[in-house]
């Protein structure tokens, strides 16, 4: 019997992750790990944060959030700045070191994306991507939060 799909997803998930995060200390990005990564990404497309919408997307408490903001902020990653529409607030952005990481990390999946394309072929491989987008546009409405699960 084949391995049922899901536990295929993760561990093909894990397996590129691990593979990334093995990269990433000789990029320059020796201390970040996936919840770091998932933090970044997220200010990088959002165009900032406050702690509780970071938690929020993160799934976690805001103290959690706040600890993982204060790494990231000692690694130079992301700074606070002051909320243009909430003066009580301030507002957590991706410093340009952590748009690089973004960067980094998108040219590591470039690279794994076509490594596995050499092992299943373009065609298979853009396949395997059509079904699977085909499977969270009829469940998840097109997009589902990309986090880690806790």
């Amino acid at each position: 019997m084949p391995t049922p799909m899901p536990l295929v997803l993760a561990m093909a998930f894990r397996l590129l992750t691990d593979r990334l995060h093995e990269r990433l200390p000789g990029e320059g990005h020796p201390d970040v790990r996936p919840a770091h990564g998932f933090a970044v990404g997220h200010l990088v497309t959002s165009r900032g944060a406050t702690a509780v919408e970071l938690a929020e997307h993160l799934g976690v408490t805001k103290q959690g959030a706040g600890h993982l903001i204060g790494e990231l902020e000692r690694w130079g990653y992301v700074e606070r700045v002051d909320h243009p529409a909430d003066r009580r607030s301030r507002l957590v952005v991706a410093t340009d070191k952590g748009h690089a990481l973004v960067s980094c990390v998108n040219a590591i999946w470039r690279e794994e994306e076509a490594r596995w394309a050499d092992l299943v072929g373009a065609r298979d491989l853009d396949g395997a991507r059509a079904a699977l987008q085909a499977y969270v546009d009829a469940t998840g409405g097109g997009s589902a939060p990309v986090r880690p699960v806790w």
